[in-house]
């Protein structure tokens, strides 16, 4: 039998066969294999092939025989995503409002390299989410790994933050360019923000990536080691609404019982509920950043929800009330 042009090629597109072809579901037969081989000028007799396809698990793919009926069928049985996995990661970029529209198709396109062309066609999924705005930066991929990289490496970095103006363009906040410390990266409300010391301020302060620009990581060592020795990041996000800054205030809030669950999704388990003098309510103490978006938070939930203290947050949050009103009067 006569060599094919791309024999030396054989293992590779051998694997590419099994991978696109087949699945748990999905088998061919050996004449299948060689028929496919051949599409790319390899020739392969069935000795060889089976040699092959002990071959394939020193790549990490584990090829399976099965006899049904007269014939032998193969298929891979140890692929390095699960269908139902792949599901998942799709359904995560398309429904991200950080991913540009462009980068999701991009992603998707590269998750079905993992799945057959069976189950690459249950990876054509539309996820549809309320009021989706995906962001525009197309840069916020390489701004993170820089941030990362200037974690890693122990350095600072420099950057331009943007803001909108009424004209729908970004502009700069500020003339010069920001100067901190990056200490941690986190995701809120469907952005990812990055944790940094202001050296100049001495704080530590947050800011969201895709309003950064023109990212250099510098060659200055980090300062503020010793505040974020004591920093707690996980507490921080809980305590923030929508990483907007407040001042950390433990605040007394009643609730209707059967609105627990929410104040559980939101501070977590480990909360003190316990049973308030009115019947049917409950009381609980937690810490947050008493800002705006914390009062529009309780005043959404309705009149199952009431703060109860300190006086000072309850006298803010009745005067927020009343000047809401006031703009509705002429």
């Amino acid at each position: 039998m006569p060599k094919g042009t791309n024999q030396k090629l054989k293992l590779y597109y051998l694997s590419q066969i099994m991978l696109e072809k087949t699945d748990e579901e999905h088998m061919i037969t050996m004449p299948e294999i060689q028929k496919a081989l051949a599409a790319y000028d390899v020739t392969a007799d069935r000795k060889s092939l089976y040699d092959d396809l002990e071959k394939l698990s020193t790549l990490g793919i584990e090829v399976k025989g099965e006899k049904i009926g007269r014939d032998f069928f193969y298929h891979v049985s140890n692929k390095k995503f699960e269908i139902a996995e792949l599901k998942l990661l799709v359904d995560a970029i398309q429904s991200s409002k950080f991913i540009t529209e462009k980068k999701s198709k991009e992603l998707i396109n590269k998750l079905t390299s993992f799945a057959s062309k069976y189950e690459a066609s249950q990876l054509n999924r539309q996820v549809v989410v309320q009021g989706r705005v995906k962001t525009m930066n197309e840069s916020i991929y390489y701004f993170v790994d820089d941030i990362h990289r200037a974690i890693a490496e122990n350095r600072q970095i420099r950057f331009e933050y943007m803001k909108w103006n009424i004209d729908r363009k970004l502009e700069k906040r500020r003339e010069e360019p920001y100067v901190v410390s990056p200490w941690a990266m986190t995701w809120d409300d469907e952005n990812y923000y990055l944790i940094a010391y202001d050296q100049e301020a001495g704080i530590i302060k947050h800011f969201r990536v895709d309003k950064m620009k023109s990212i250099r990581v510098l060659e200055k060592k980090r300062e503020g080691l010793d505040q974020f020795k004591e920093f707690n990041l996980a507490r921080y996000s809980k305590m923030s609404f929508g990483m907007f800054h407040g001042e950390p205030t433990k605040v007394k809030i009643a609730f209707k019982d059967e609105m627990v669950g929410i104040f559980i999704d939101r501070f977590g388990k480990e909360i003190n509920v316990h049973p308030s003098k009115k019947k049917g309510w409950s009381e609980v103490d937690v810490e947050v950043a008493v800002s705006d978006q914390f009062l529009g938070w309780i005043f959404a939930l309705g009149d199952g929800v009431r703060i109860l203290g300190p006086d000072e947050v309850v006298r803010k949050f009745t005067e927020e009330i009343r000047d809401r009103s006031n703009l509705y009067k002429d």
